[in-house]
């Protein structure tokens, strides 16, 4: 097996259930640099890189689910919403008694001032993030390539109903069960992977790609070898050509130390 790309989820997927990566999950990507080593999370770049500064040059970050993809702190790739989505978006959003809209930009993520419980969980993935009373005004001052919604009491998947009035171009993707993320119908960290595929030469049947939600399809479909995790989604799992195990039991790197 010529594997030439290795497209890895982070949360359910490398992180075990306490956010902690593997031991030894560094050392391999020193060990092999032949192979683009690809983060592919619905995380802000700016948190994802934080956690690989040893390595975080040897990376490609697919961040905000496909909306950039950033290389050796350089825009690789950008999908940006329409500004005028984004009113609309958040009047769906404030319509829904859990939920809680945060934009995320090239530079920032913005959310309104919330109750310090919710800034908290927010702050885990958004590294550059703003709290302010007038989101939208930021938002102008910087590209917007994804709205996440927090919905408390993880009833991300009740909700996704009430996201079925927005229009035909914009996509609300299920990302974890207190997570929703709206984007261009074309964002998807599939795509994104396509666009490394195409800068570096590299086809999918060298690609390989690990994941465990229904926000990771897309890399499934551009990695001709994907892995879903023993504790992933049933779809994923229908979909996956092997299932690894969980995240708590090395399952990602039960199958590189292969290599």
């Amino acid at each position: 097996m010529n594997i030439k790309l290795v497209a890895l989820d982070m949360d359910g997927t490398l992180l075990d259930s306490n956010k902690r990566q593997p031991p030894d999950f560094m050392d391999w990507v020193k060990a092999h640099p032949a192979i683009k080593t690809v983060i592919a999370s619905g995380r802000q770049y700016y948190t994802l890189v934080k956690d690989f500064i040893p390595i975080k040059d040897r990376l490609i970050y697919i961040a905000e689910n496909g909306g950039i993809v950033f290389e050796r702190e350089q825009i690789l790739y950008l999908n940006e919403m329409r500004q005028s989505d984004i009113p609309g978006c958040l009047e769906l959003i404030d319509r829904i008694k859990e939920a809680t809209p945060i934009l995320c930009g090239a530079k920032s993520a913005y959310m309104r001032p919330a109750e310090p419980r919710i800034f908290r969980e927010a702050a885990m993935y958004y590294d550059h993030l703003q709290q302010t009373p007038d989101i939208l005004a930021a938002a102008q001052a910087d590209t917007i390539v994804k709205i996440a919604v927090f919905v408390d009491q993880k009833m991300a998947g009740a909700v996704m109903k009430d996201f079925s009035a927005l229009p035909g171009h914009l996509s609300p993707v299920l990302s974890g069960d207190s997570w929703i993320d709206i984007a261009n119908q074309t964002v998807n960290k599939g795509i994104a992977v396509a666009a490394i595929q195409q800068k570096y030469g590299i086809d999918p049947a060298e690609s390989m790609a690990f994941g465990d939600y229904l926000n990771d399809v897309g890399i499934f479909q551009t990695c001709g070898e994907s892995y879903c995790m023993e504790n992933g989604h049933p779809q994923l799992k229908a979909l996956a050509k092997y299932i690894t195990d969980s995240n708590d039991n090395d399952g990602v790197m039960n199958v590189l130390r292969q290599f």
